[in-house]
């Protein structure tokens, strides 16, 4: 009779307690000592910053509430066409005395559904929709997010700046639909 636990038959693929230590040991070592060694620390990397340009779009003093005023932004090509408010409401990221005026792109993020033709804006909600393609509204107080819909992405708000009584428009929050970048446009 044989003494051994296994009763004479050939080893699996069973680890030793010898392997298992020597093994949990060797990566307890490395994650401990590695990052020590000379050479091996993380290179810093400067962030890739989009330069948009600068764009006078409007006059406050022309704006009326709850009245849109279209725009091209960032540039004139396809998907770039916008939209500016004089909102009856303070708005996230709104500029003015009010903090009320704001801008986005007139693009559903869903599937690219124009949102600037009439009755697309609800004055009473403050928001912009319902998409015609699949019925999305976004919330223009609070940075275009969804209220309903198919989309799962809040609208691009373009980035305003006031200088006297001329809105200028400096960059984007978001991804136009339709594009891999807001700069490039082919």
């Amino acid at each position: 009779m044989s003494n051994s636990i296994n009763d004479g038959q050939k080893r699996g693929a069973c680890m030793t307690r010898r392997a298992f230590l020597f093994g949990g040991s060797a990566a307890v070592a490395s994650t401990v000592l590695l990052p020590g060694l000379p050479g091996l620390d993380g290179k810093a990397l400067a962030a890739e910053v989009a330069r948009y340009p600068r764009k006078l779009i409007g006059k406050l003093s022309a704006l009326k509430v709850n009245t849109p005023l279209k725009f091209n932004y960032p540039d004139e090509a396809q998907n770039s066409n916008s939209l500016l408010f004089a909102l009856d409401t303070p708005a996230g990221g709104g500029i003015g005395p009010k903090q009320n005026v704001v801008a986005f792109n007139a693009l559903c993020t869903h599937m690219g559904g124009a949102l600037d033709g009439p009755g697309s804006f609800s004055a009473p909600d403050q928001a912009l929709g319902p998409c015609p393609l699949h019925q999305t509204s976004f919330d223009l107080t609070r940075h275009g997010i969804v209220i309903g819909g198919h989309a799962t992405e809040s609208l691009p708000q373009v980035l305003l700046e006031l200088e006297g009584d001329d809105i200028y428009a400096v960059g984007m929050l978001g991804l136009i639909y339709g594009r891999f970048d807001n700069l490039k446009t082919g």
